[in-house]
């Protein structure tokens, strides 16, 4: 099942790419969500209808989960859901940058077993399913084997250096990138060591990177250290640590 889920994510977010690559050759009209949620484009909004009319019209029985979709609780009542962000990094791709991907995954009890992350501008596309690896354009991916926090590269945004999160703030090299699911392809990829982010975080936006981090051999939890589950009532994570196990046991103990 998540094999078969995984080619029906790839076709979906590849369209998403065409569709969201149209507008972003415009000036795709903005508006501001309420509440200080930030913005959302006529191009989120296109993607995001033909995703949820294709994913569910393909599998009725299972839930939904958006960013950009009207939340109620009847994703709470099915074994499978998809967890998905039409436009992750919103802000980037308004700014004309090509940072910015479709990230959708599908989760089943709480886990999840099939992941897309696509970045149709850098031409990149993230792939996972539950016990078949994490591939970056077909090619297989691993995670860093870096073993010290000290000197790692990580990506996590300023706020996260502040004194108030750590017992003694490590000394390691922080960058950026606006998308946060990019931010953990990145880490799965090899290509940084670690990533953090402590505030509140939306499932939509690390549901799928957190399955293409593990099945490329790192560790992911919240920024308690748990385990990160999946369609919560409340669908909002205690931030998100993830890295290889000698980095995540150096960044738990850190932490407060």
């Amino acid at each position: 099942m998540p094999e078969a889920d995984l080619e029906l994510l790839i076709q979906a977010a590849r369209e998403a790419g065409r569709i969201a690559s149209k507008f972003a050759d415009t000036n795709a009209k903005v508006w501001e969500k309420p509440g200080g949620a930030g913005p959302v484009t006529e191009a989120d909004l296109a993607v995001n209808k033909m995703l949820e009319t294709e994913l569910l019209a393909a599998r009725p029985d299972y839930g939904w989960l958006s960013e950009e979709s009207v939340h109620n609780d009847a994703r709470q009542k099915t074994d499978r859901v998809f967890i998905v962000d039409p436009i992750d990094g919103t802000r980037s791709f308004i700014e004309g940058s090509d940072t910015w991907a479709h990230s959708l995954a599908v989760a089943e009890k709480g886990e999840v077993v099939a992941a897309v992350v696509y970045l149709p501008k850098r031409r990149k596309i993230y792939t996972a399913a539950r016990g078949q690896g994490a591939f970056l354009n077909d090619h297989q991916i691993a995670v860093g084997q870096r073993d010290d926090l000290e000197g790692a590269e990580v990506l996590a945004a300023r706020p996260v250096m502040d004194a108030q999160h750590w017992s003694k703030v490590p000394q390691f090299f922080r960058s950026h990138r606006p998308s946060l699911a990019y931010r953990l392809s990145l880490v799965a990829e090899g290509r940084y060591d670690a990533m953090l982010t402590l505030r509140p975080t939306w499932e939509w936006d690390v549901a799928a990177g957190d399955l293409i981090l593990r099945e490329a051999g790192a560790e992911t939890a919240d920024k308690t250290g748990a385990p990160l589950v999946f369609n919560n009532p409340d669908p909002r994570l205690r931030g998100m640590i993830a890295g290889n196990a000698q980095l995540m046991s150096q960044i738990k103990h850190a932490l407060i």
